[in-house]
């Protein structure tokens, strides 16, 4: 108790602005000006060269303009099997998590690969501190978009399946660096009111509030639904921008900050 209330001193006289004055909390964002960009797993790197490359030359292009990017992965297609034989086993949501992340950590080193003439070096999530010194080094950083909840993901009501998957990752990460907006380049113009390649007739949304889009409820949504949810509560990431990596300069566009396919803001 005594070194508990020690602490409390030190806190006290560290952030209090003077004798009688409210605890002032002032969050610091550590890296603001760093985007945050997810390759889709399934809908970019499954689909192979052709759809990969030229996202990448958008990429190194940013960052010979200066922008500094960080690059996290989806899982895709495989991710999805693992997820399924491992739910079909009974395995706790947090076995199926951890199982789960191989894949875009494959999916990781295979693009660092292909950066790695720009500088591009991949991250184990143990070595995000080192983030700094790497984009001051012109590097771009590529890891895994999931999140390192492993063994203590919690389960979702009525699914085996990790909420917080490799979308969360990405959102968690620019919110902890401080960036205003997270990117996420799928293969698709943004958020729609349906799955636009199941149903022509769905129209495209370009801006909509998380709450907005949650009153809706929409039967098929671009990003992980948990971000959706955590978006309002954020600190510093208050936007998703969903941008389509298929069309040409999108993805440039979007890191220069350009309003580009759709806004989800908090």
């Amino acid at each position: 108790m005594s070194e508990r209330r020690t602490i409390d001193s030190v806190l006290s006289k560290s952030t209090m602005t003077g004798p009688g004055d409210k605890f002032d909390y002032r969050p610091t964002a550590v890296m603001p000006d760093v985007k945050v960009v997810k390759i889709g797993g399934q809908s970019i790197l499954d689909r192979g060269r052709a759809a990969l490359f030229p996202i990448l030359d958008e990429v190194v292009a940013a960052r010979k303009l200066g922008i500094q990017v960080v690059l996290l992965c989806g899982g895709g297609t495989r991710a999805r099997h693992i997820y399924s034989i491992a739910s079909e086993l009974e395995m706790p949501t947090g076995v199926v998590a951890t199982l789960g992340k191989y894949i875009p950590m494959q999916n990781a080193r295979m693009v660092q690969m292909l950066l790695a003439k720009h500088g591009g070096i991949y991250m184990l999530p143990d070595d995000f501190e080192k983030l700094p010194l790497y984009l001051q080094m012109g590097c771009i950083p590529v890891m895994s978009g999931m999140p390192p909840f492993g063994y203590w993901e919690k389960r979702e009501e009525g699914s085996r399946i990790p909420p917080h998957r490799t979308d969360a990752g990405v959102f968690l990460s620019a919110e902890f660096l401080g960036s205003k907006r997270a990117i996420f380049i799928k293969d698709e113009d943004g958020l729609y009111t349906d799955d636009p390649k199941k149903n022509p007739a769905a129209t495209h949304i370009p801006r909509i509030t998380a709450k907005d889009l949650q009153a809706r409820v929409l039967p098929d949504v671009v990003v992980e639904r948990v971000v959706i949810e955590y978006l309002p509560r954020a600190q510093w990431c208050k936007e998703l921008q969903i941008v389509n990596g298929l069309k040409p300069g999108q993805v440039l566009a979007a890191l220069k900050g350009e309003d580009v396919g759709t806004i989800i803001s908090a």
